[in-house]
């Protein structure tokens, strides 16, 4: 054993050592603790209020999240003036009617468009109205337009219209002669809860056939103060109403009906009525359009 080294274990001695800290932190130890608790508990009750107030609800996707394009309105009323005039021309006058497309002409297009025309006949456009679209680039909008003329009956082209970096429309190529968009039938509602409330019954159709036959003073006695109501230029005469359905979600009714013109034509039309009941009675809020909107 080495000298001054102290063998028998009484002989050891426990050393204490004495560290001095800043009673700022002896109590943020002591402390600190409990805030925490307290954050923690605030934390849940701040998320229990939101999740009560505003719970959170599913994304659902919109036609703009599905990639649709938004309408160009501009180019839609270009689109609808070119098959206007491409479609419009008389054989006799034949420069007056290239004439009239000769302005969509761009570079590298043949004049007139490319239209010839024969030296005989001619063909006027009634209406034209784009029925379907889509964006092959950002610049660039291809319309399908529908166009009724006088000769060959309703006729559908494919118009390119490209947007330039000024802002100005112009035509991005030749017209295209397309078939018309897919339709298929008619897709009725389905079974739907009927209306069975007579009350009810009698005020729709009473407000329907004043409607039809323009009697806004009669009409009034079933509005609403806040209905907003424009009655059709064409009178015509309700014949009979069908059975009443309620509208899916409510608040609206359904209604089938026969009437007739003064030249004895018969429809059958189906109207959706708004309607709310006010201090026991029913009342009409809008019928199938609200002209405001």
């Amino acid at each position: 054993m080495s000298a001054g080294v102290p063998t028998d274990p009484k002989e050891v001695r426990a050393s204490v050592r004495v560290v001095s800290r800043p009673l700022w932190r002896l109590r943020l130890a002591r402390t600190l603790p409990r805030y925490l608790m307290y954050a923690l508990c605030a934390a849940g009750l701040a998320a229990s209020a939101r999740f009560a107030i505003a719970p959170p609800r599913p994304r659902i996707a919109t036609i703009a999240d599905a990639g649709s394009v938004s309408r160009d309105r501009a180019a839609e009323g270009f689109a609808c003036l070119f098959v206007r005039r491409y479609l419009t021309w008389d054989g006799s006058a034949p420069y007056t009617s290239e004439g009239s497309v000769e302005q969509f002409a761009g570079a590298g297009m043949e004049p007139g468009i490319g239209l010839r025309l024969p030296p005989r006949g001619e063909q006027r456009v009634e209406w034209a109205e784009v029925v379907q679209e889509r964006q092959p680039t950002p610049a660039e909008r291809v319309y399908t337009v529908a166009a009724q003329t006088d000769t060959a009956g309703v006729l559908y082209l494919s118009v390119s219209v490209l947007r330039g970096e000024d802002g100005g429309l112009a035509l991005a190529g030749y017209p295209a002669f397309v078939g018309a968009p897919t339709y298929g039938g008619a897709h009725p509602p389905g079974t739907l809860r009927a209306v069975t409330d007579v009350q009810l019954q009698i005020v729709v159709a009473r407000a329907l056939r004043n409607y039809l036959a323009g009697s806004q003073s009669n009409l009034a006695a079933d509005l609403s103060r806040v209905a907003r109501v424009s009655l059709p230029p064409l009178a015509l005469e309700a014949e009979s109403v069908g059975q009443l359905r309620w509208a899916p979600g409510g608040g609206s009714v359904l209604a089938v009906l026969q009437a007739q013109d003064h030249r004895g034509v018969t429809y059958t039309l189906q109207y959706e009525v708004d309607v709310a009941r006010v201090d026991g009675r029913w009342e009409v809020a809008a019928i199938q359009m609200r002209p405001d909107a």
